[in-house]
């Protein structure tokens, strides 16, 4: 059964969007983790948004149905009435987005942003079209979002959103939100330093109105990303925040290779609750000083009431 609280992007960001904080979209990576990111959220009455992406399912051996029977079971077991999505993130296998919509899944985003314009307006179309019947909303991005593990180069810039073509973009797609490419890149910032191109956020802003994702959130300072968040008429509304949760879980067993999803389920009890400690506390930790969402579970007060046809 779905619960009342449990939402989609279009319900979930334009409440961050309106009112100066975003949501941390986190990825557990395994079924095992998503219990210490709903009870940080839990804990600090703040929106959530719980999320794996299609390299995400295969890396770590899950399927869409595994990780939204332990998302439910555990929204069940902590009896939480704090808003949430269920969010499939980066995925071009549209088989893989049907069957998240056909499990349950809230949200889907579709990547087809190493094509060109035309060509990933006409595929995130054909997505929408397809999600919306279901009432599920769908992220797309514009723009390449690179890798922290590459060197900056002076055509960086080449990678970028251009405001002009985000306009037709979302004129185009009726997507719910846009990933952006403003400097930010996925992984852990070692040759890369991060980086947000405020001004080409701002004209972004400044041409569309929907919700603003911005990926590659591990390893940004808080600082930055604030003045990301609280830009005028609404900065990003949505971070995603991946490569910390896992660094703390294997930080926590003294361990460097990940764990796939079978393999953490077999590990001592005294281990496993270790490293979701280690998830809990970041989870938190991002939660109140990165996304700035601490206690705005309240703003959804009256939203949840109207699911709930009070």
């Amino acid at each position: 059964m779905i619960k009342n609280n449990l939402l989609t992007l279009s319900e979930i960001l334009p409440v961050a969007q309106s009112r100066g904080f975003a949501v941390g979209s986190f990825s557990p990576r395994s079924t095992v983790m998503i219990q210490p990111v709903l009870h940080a959220a839990h804990n600090k009455r703040s929106p959530v948004i719980v999320q794996i992406s299609q390299k995400e399912l295969l890396k770590f051996q899950v399927t869409p149905q595994s990780f939204i029977a332990a998302f439910l079971a555990e929204l069940e077991k902590i009896s939480t009435e704090i808003p949430c999505v269920l969010h499939l993130d980066h995925t071009k296998d549209l088989a893989i987005i049907e069957a998240a919509i056909e499990a349950g899944f809230t949200s889907v985003m579709i990547d087809a942003s190493e094509m060109n314009l035309e060509e990933n307006i006409r595929i995130s179309q054909k997505v929408v079209e397809y999600a919306h019947q279901f009432g599920v909303s769908v992220e797309a991005e514009l723009g390449r979002i690179g890798a922290t593990n590459l060197v900056e180069t002076d055509s960086d810039e080449e990678l970028f959103t251009r405001p002009d073509e985000a306009l037709r973009f979302v004129k185009e797609t009726n997507v719910d939100a846009l990933a952006v490419s403003v400097g930010t890149a996925h992984g852990v910032y070692t040759v890369r330093q991060p980086k947000i191109d405020l001004p080409r956020l701002e004209a972004i802003r400044s041409m569309i109105s929907i919700p603003l994702v911005l990926h590659g959130g591990s390893g940004v300072p808080a600082a930055m990303l604030h003045t990301a968040i609280e830009l005028n008429a609404g900065g990003v509304s949505k971070i995603n925040i991946a490569t910390d949760l896992e660094l703390a879980a294997l930080e926590a067993l003294q361990r460097q290779e990940s764990i796939l999803d079978a393999q953490w389920k077999t590990l001592p009890s005294e281990d496993l609750r270790k490293a979701q400690a280690a998830v809990e506390a970041v989870t938190e930790d991002k939660i109140v000083h990165f996304v700035l969402s601490e206690n705005r579970a309240a703003d959804y007060h009256d939203l949840l009431n109207r699911r709930k046809g009070i």
